[in-house]
């Protein structure tokens, strides 16, 4: 007996859902399609919905266990990188340290790795704080961005906050929750603390202080760079998604989808269109098929409304992917570059293979990011 053709596209919504929203929304919306849609397209005969779910998952229950490697589920093969084994630490140090700390207040508590490069000699420096994508944690984007080979060339330290299994057992980001998106609350407060940690404790120069993220990182990424404004001078987002742009399961798979957005978040309902506080560098492929890559220009909106200034290149030497580059200048005077990836998936550009979700073709994501932070200190 043949399932029918919405049933299968809520369950490839379902398998979408776990790369940037974890296993929990996952399995709510393969719930949500049982109570909604026969599979089979009649009720008679029918099966039992855990009949259903049988036929969908592997005989060993894989899918939604966390002790299983990523790149044996049944899906595996449509993650760039994921095949590949994590790297180990001593990959990623360099030539200066990589520490591993862990941070707590009142919402929680999450390690975070810091790398101090070599050249640091407790003179004011640049920090950048990088969000990992699901399924990731501070090694393995460390080693794909080749971020801290960067840090060697430039002089700034960069941190990494690990999100754990138990705070979603992907280790996504909770981008989409309403507790998730304000601050002093829930994540957005456990990062912000653990970048003021680092702030105190190694000497920090507070007008350089820049956050990035891939995917539900950048999602993340989106909601700091709101919320905080005044401890960040610029954000760099990756295959992300607008602040504000979901407060729940179905609105988060609806803006990954790229579809209309019928309204922002219910915590801050005017933030997908409210004047940009501080400058922001967007990169997007254009096959990407996990986030839409509506989602990249939908956050470079708020700069173009009235009088922005706005300039468009076009490349077809990107290391490999063409590329088209917007500037854009806010009426307000922050700016803002797109960088859509033509050709290019749901991937870290110029990536490192050494990391997951990483895309060695170029143009080179992490180098990008640094020349438009260093160009953007925040002016007091």
């Amino acid at each position: 007996m043949k399932m029918n053709d919405a049933f299968l596209a809520s369950m490839r919504e379902a398998m979408e859902l776990l790369r940037t929203a974890g296993p929990l929304e996952a399995t709510e919306a393969i719930q949500r399609a049982l109570r909604t849609s026969s599979p089979w397209g009649s009720k008679e005969g029918s099966p039992a919905p855990a009949q259903v779910v049988e036929a969908l998952l592997p005989a060993d229950g894989s899918l939604f266990r966390n002790d299983v490697p990523l790149a044996k589920t049944p899906f595996a093969s449509s993650l760039p990188g994921q095949a590949r084994k994590a790297p180990s630490p001593s990959d990623v140090e360099a030539r200066g340290h990589f520490s591993l700390k862990t941070f707590a207040n009142h919402a929680g508590q999450r390690a975070y790795k810091l790398y101090v490069p070599s050249s640091y000699r407790n003179e004011p420096v640049p920090l950048i704080v990088m969000l990992h994508g699901c399924t990731q944690d501070a090694d393995d984007f460390a080693a794909g961005t080749r971020m801290n080979a960067l840090a060697e060339l430039h002089g700034f330290l960069v941190l990494y906050p690990i999100q754990p299994t138990e705070a979603n057992p992907s280790r996504c980001w909770n981008w989409f929750r309403p507790g998730d998106q304000q601050s002093g609350r829930g994540e957005p407060s456990l990062i912000a603390g653990i970048t003021r940690e680092v702030m105190a404790s190694h000497n920090v120069d507070a007008d350089r202080v820049y956050i990035a993220g891939l995917s539900a990182g950048g999602a993340m990424a989106a909601v700091m760079i709101h919320r905080y404004p005044a401890l960040y001078a610029a954000a760099g987002i990756h295959s992300g998604l607008p602040q504000g742009c979901a407060h729940d399961l179905p609105s988060a798979l609806a803006a990954m989808k790229g579809g209309k957005l019928k309204g922002a978040s219910r915590v801050d309902a005017p933030a997908s269109m409210a004047q940009p506080k501080r400058p922001v560098i967007v990169f997007h492929g254009d096959t990407d098929h996990t986030v839409h890559p509506s989602n990249g220009s939908r956050m470079i909106a708020p700069f173009e409304v009235g009088e922005a200034l706005k300039r468009t290149e076009r490349s077809s030497d990107g290391g490999g992917h063409a590329y088209t580059r917007q500037f854009v200048t806010a009426a307000n005077g922050v700016d803002a570059e797109y960088w859509l990836i033509h050709g290019a998936p749901h991937a870290w550009a110029g990536g490192s293979s050494r990391g997951s979700f990483t895309d060695a073709k170029g143009p080179d994501a992490s180098a990008e990011m640094v020349r438009f932070f260093l160009a953007h200190p925040q002016h007091r």
